[in-house]
């Protein structure tokens, strides 16, 4: 018999060791930021599986979506066994006798995060270093590769910034171990994302501006290469940006003081009385127009 396919299989062993050498809640806690904060490793590990499963072009592309959505998952799994690792001998509160006989205060003023203990029992969370939840809403899908291609350039620069600060916040030799190999993958990412976008561009599969197919004609044409300056600064101008060719390839940059276009402010709206804004209309006439839209059932 054939062996039966696997839509996802777990092997029991990390990508790169992740072993602490003390125990340290504290930085268990800013450990999280990179587990489940906006740009962790949740956060690329889902961003790119659904940019995948959304992906309609078969090939190289989707394919380097999957496999890097895997290495991501494994990266979730060595930060999430770190931080358990951070967790597992770590006192309960700190010793200062003023506060040690209430363990909460003490883990509240030792900077360690509650849950950790009371809820994940000595575990890592699906939560950033402050202790807000994931959320779906960091993810990056849209259907169209180069703009989720830039996302994720973006996500994994974001996510090395934060790698980068936490080495400096620790001199243990295991962490700074695995998060050199985090900063070394990051590193990876980035350029493979951006040589990504390149390669799009190269084949002619998408341009700038994203959308690139949709027609620019609809566009307002006159300001869609005008740098305007909303702000007292003068340097902008000097950028370039504000004259030359556009990297589209198709205008060139103007600078202006402040906008080029305008239009009167519409008069203030009145909706449904039964919305109960403050309007200048007198309330019992609001109350009585309300009063006949339900007699007449006008939902």
């Amino acid at each position: 018999m054939g062996r039966k396919p696997l839509v996802f299989f777990h092997k029991q062993e990390l990508q790169y060791k992740a072993s602490p050498g003390k125990p340290d809640a504290v930085y268990a806690r800013k450990l999280q930021e990179v587990l489940g904060g906006q740009y962790g490793e949740i956060t690329v590990a889902m961003q790119y599986s659904f940019q995948a499963w959304n992906a309609h072009i078969p090939g190289k592309y989707r394919d380097l979506l999957f496999g890097i959505a895997a290495e991501e998952m494994g990266h979730v799994e060595m930060l999430a066994t770190m931080i358990a690792q951070l967790l597992e001998k770590a006192p309960l509160g700190i010793t200062d006798d003023a506060v040690q006989s209430d363990p909460a205060i003490a883990a509240v003023i030792g900077g360690t995060d509650l849950q950790h203990a009371i809820v994940a029992g000595a575990g890592a969370r699906p939560v950033d270093s402050m202790g807000n939840p994931w959320q779906g809403s960091y993810v990056t899908a849209s259907g169209n590769l180069l703009a989720d291609f830039t996302a994720n350039a973006n996500a994994e620069m974001q996510g090395r910034l934060q790698v980068a600060r936490l080495y400096h916040m620790t001199d243990d030799h295991g962490v700074r171990d695995l998060l050199s190999f985090l900063l070394a993958r990051d590193t990876m990412h980035q350029n493979q994302w951006m040589a990504a976008a390149r390669e799009l561009q190269e084949e002619k599969l998408e341009q700038f501006p994203v959308p690139s197919n949709f027609p620019q004609k609809k566009e307002a044409t006159e300001v869609s290469y005008q740098y305007l300056n909303f702000s007292d600064g003068k340097a902008a101008s000097e950028g370039s940006w504000a004259s030359g060719p556009t990297p589209d390839g198709k205008g060139e940059f103007t600078y202006h003081e402040g906008t080029t276009t305008s239009a009167p402010l519409p008069p203030a709206t009145h909706p449904d009385a039964r919305f109960y804004g403050t309007t200048e209309i007198p309330n019992t006439v609001e109350k009585m127009a309300g009063t006949v839209q339900d007699k007449l059932n006008r939902e």
